[in-house]
C-alpha cells in the first residue's frame, strides 16, 4: 500500500512539470496554456460525487490497480504520440482530463481501503507514511526529475511516469484480496440517491459534519493567500524565480516534519488536542506573514503553515476511516471533498479580490482570521469523550 502510493506520487510529481513543459513547447498563448490546470479541476470537480459511488460499489482493490494502470496506459501513449510527432494541445487536454477522472478514483479507493488494510490503532501511523512518502516524491523527487527528463528528451518524462503508474498498479495488485472487498450495497438504486446517503449521512454525523465544514473553511483560508503568494514574493519579500522556488521547498520540509510527529502528537493530545492545535497554529503563521518582510522568516512561517496542513490532513483521514462505515467511506470522502473543492475556488476569488482592493497583506491576514474560526468552531465539536 504504501509502495504504491509512492510510485503514483512520484509519477504525480512528474507529470506536473511535464505537460505544462509540453504544453509550452507547442503554444505561447497563456490562456491555453493556463486552460490544462482549469481542465483538471473542474473534472475533478465533476466526477468526484460519482466515483465515491462506485468507490463503494466496487472492489476498491480492483479500483486500485485498473485506475492506475489506466494511467499509465494513457501516459505511455502520450509519449509514443509525441515521440512519433504527432502531439497537440487537443491531446494534452483529452489525457489530463483523463487523469483527472482516474487520480479521483485512485484516491478515493486508496483513503477507503486502508482500514482493510491496516488496523484502526495503526491508521495514524499508515496515514502519517503515506503523506511522508507523498511529500517526498510529489514535492521533492518528482518535479525535478520530470524537468531533467525533459531537457534529454520531451517525451522522456512521461513516459517514466507512465512507468511508475505501472509499478504503482502491480503494487495495488498485490494487495490481499480481502482487502477490497466492502459491503454490498443491496438493492442498488440510482447514483444520485446512493450518493445522496453519503452526504446525509455526514450532515447528520454531528463530529464529521462539523469538521467537514470546518475543512471548507480552511480550504477557503488556504487559497486566499496562495492565489497570490508568486506575487506576495516578488514584492513584499523582493524575490526572484529562484527564491521563489527555494521558499516553497523549505516549506515542504515543515510537511516532512508534521508527518513523522502527528501520530505521537495524536496519541498525547487526542484528535481534538491536534486538531485544534493545528488550526491555531495555520492561524498564527498566516498573521505573521502578513507582517514579516523577511524572505527567511516567511519561509520558516510556510513552513509551519504546511505543517499544520500535514497535521490537520491526518487527523481528519484517520477519523473518517475509523468512524464512517465501510459501505459508505467512499461516497463521505466524496461528499468531504466536494466541500472542500468549493473552498479552493471561493478562497481564490476572495484572495484575488482582497488583494486588488486592500493590499497584498489583505488576504493574509484575512486567512488567520478564518483559520481561528476554524479552530474556535472545532474546539466546540470535540467534546469530552466523544473522540
Amino acid at each position: 500500500m504504501w509502495a504504491g502510493n509512492a510510485a503514483g506520487n512520484l509519477s504525480d510529481g512528474i507529470v506536473f512539470v511535464a505537460i505544462p513543459l509540453l504544453a509550452a513547447s507547442l503554444s505561447n498563448d497563456a490562456v491555453l496554456i493556463a486552460g490544462l490546470a482549469a481542465v483538471y479541476a473542474g473534472v475533478r470537480l465533476l466526477v468526484v460525487v460519482p466515483v465515491g459511488v462506485y468507490v463503494d460499489r466496487l472492489d476498491r482493490r480492483t479500483m486500485l490497480w485498473t485506475s492506475n494502470a489506466a494511467r499509465a496506459a494513457l501516459l505511455l501513449g502520450l509519449a509514443a504520440l509525441f515521440a512519433a510527432g504527432h502531439g497537440s494541445l487537443l491531446l494534452l487536454y483529452v489525457v489530463l482530463a483523463g487523469l483527472g477522472v482516474l487520480e479521483t478514483a485512485a484516491d478515493n479507493a486508496a483513503l477507503s481501503i486502508l482500514p482493510s488494510v491496516v488496523s484502526s490503532r495503526g491508521l495514524d501511523r499508515a496515514n502519517s507514511r503515506i503523506s511522508a512518502a507523498q511529500l517526498v516524491a510529489d514535492e521533492f523527487a518528482g518535479p525535478p526529475l520530470g524537468g531533467v527528463l525533459f531537457a534529454v528528451a520531451a517525451a522522456l518524462p512521461v513516459l517514466a511516469a507512465g512507468g511508475f503508474y505501472a509499478a504503482a498498479s502491480i503494487f495495488f495488485l498485490a494487495l490481499p484480496r480481502r482487502a477490497g472487498a466492502g459491503t454490498p450495497m443491496l438493492p442498488r438504486r440510482s447514483v444520485y440517491r446512493e450518493a445522496r446517503d453519503g452526504a446525509v449521512w455526514l450532515r447528520r454525523h454531528r463530529l464529521l459534519g462539523g469538521l467537514a465544514v470546518v475543512g471548507g473553511l480552511a480550504s477557503v483560508a488556504y487559497m486566499m493567500p496562495f492565489s497570490v503568494l508568486v506575487l506576495y514574493a516578488q514584492r513584499m519579500l523582493g524575490l526572484d524565480a529562484a527564491g521563489y522556488g527555494v521558499i516553497l521547498a523549505v516549506s515542504a520540509l515543515g510537511g516532512l516534519v508534521g508527518s513523522f510527529v502527528t501520530a505521537p502528537l495524536r496519541s498525547r493530545l487526542g484528535y481534538g488536542g491536534a486538531i485544534v492545535g493545528s488550526l491555531a497554529l495555520g492561524a498564527a503563521s498566516m498573521v505573521a506573514l502578513a507582517l514579516t518582510k523577511s524572505a527567511w522568516v516567511a519561509a520558516a512561517l510556510l513552513s509551519a503553515y504546511i505543517l499544520h496542513a500535514v497535521v490537520w490532513g491526518i487527523c481528519v483521514s484517520s477519523l473518517r476511516q475509523r468512524l464512517v462505515p465501510d459501505s459508505l467511506r467512499g461516497r463521505v470522502n466524496a461528499s468531504s471533498k466536494v466541500v472542500g473543492l468549493i473552498g479552493l475556488t471561493l478562497g481564490a476569488l476572495a484572495g484575488g479580490l482582497l488583494a486588488t482592493t486592500w493590499g497584498l497583506s489583505a488576504p493574509f491576514l484575512a486567512s488567520g482570521v478564518v483559520f481561528l474560526l476554524c479552530a474556535l468552531v472545532a474546539h466546540a465539536l470535540f467534546r469530552p469523550g466523544k473522540e
